[in-house]
């Protein structure tokens, strides 16, 4: 088994390094939910449109939804399919009518129509998992969280920071590893440079202003 390669004191350059070249690229559509109408019951509503749905499509659709309902309440007065036309086409966007209002309601009974701030509490939401929870925190309330997806867990292992074989212990890796003050910015890089530079298969690893710290693991081809 591979061992570590990359340390703390990597970690933080490469970090900073990242920081700055992520900047030509687009945010990510949640992070920019978040800075645009500073809501975290819209960053939750972003985040769970956001699920299997590229970032090109979530916007658009948050826009549209947000444009006839901004607060639980509002939402509860929007039938299901009302949600479903300004939704559509995010993946699974009649589930996901049906999940947001459902949380709307359980939003207004069990805690006062706000979001809930705390990882433990958002986790008890029917459709919450990790991934959201941390986001919402992150990009909600500008809490510390670390949001694990797929570009996350890939691009951690490949620089051979961690070695995990889900987002979920890749998380608990993390958290036990990774210096507290970088926790609210990995999610937003690595999405970014996972959409754009690191990519699943054939990764450009000739444009990428990190290579040198990367450890490649299980890259088999790269550009």
């Amino acid at each position: 088994m591979k061992v570590f390669n990359m340390t703390n004191k990597e970690i933080v350059k490469v970090l900073a390094v990242l920081k700055k070249a992520v900047r030509e690229f687009p945010d990510p559509s949640v992070t920019l939910v978040g800075k645009k109408w500073k809501s975290p019951y819209l960053v939750l509503v972003s985040c769970l449109l956001s699920l299997r749905t590229k970032d090109s499509t979530t916007l658009p659709a948050s826009e549209r939804l947000f444009a006839l309902a901004e607060t639980p309440a509002a939402m509860l007065k929007l039938s299901k399919a009302q949600i479903e036309r300004a939704i559509y086409p995010v993946g699974f966007y009649h589930t996901k009518a049906g999940r947001i209002l459902e949380i709307s309601k359980v939003l207004i009974n069990d805690f006062g129509g706000k979001v809930p701030d705390t990882l433990e509490a958002l986790l008890t939401l029917k459709g919450v998992g990790r991934k959201t929870a941390n986001l919402v925190l992150v990009e909600g309330f500008d809490k510390p969280g670390i949001c694990v997806d797929t570009h996350v867990h890939r691009i951690t292992n490949r620089w051979g920071y961690v070695i995990t074989k889900t987002p979920e212990v890749t998380e608990a890796a993390l958290r036990a590893k990774l210096p507290p003050a970088l926790w609210k910015d990995i999610n937003w890089m690595l999405v970014l440079w996972g959409q754009n530079v690191c990519a699943p298969v054939s990764p450009k690893c000739s444009i990428c202003v990190i290579h040198k710290w990367c450890g490649k693991v299980g890259v088999k081809g790269h550009r």
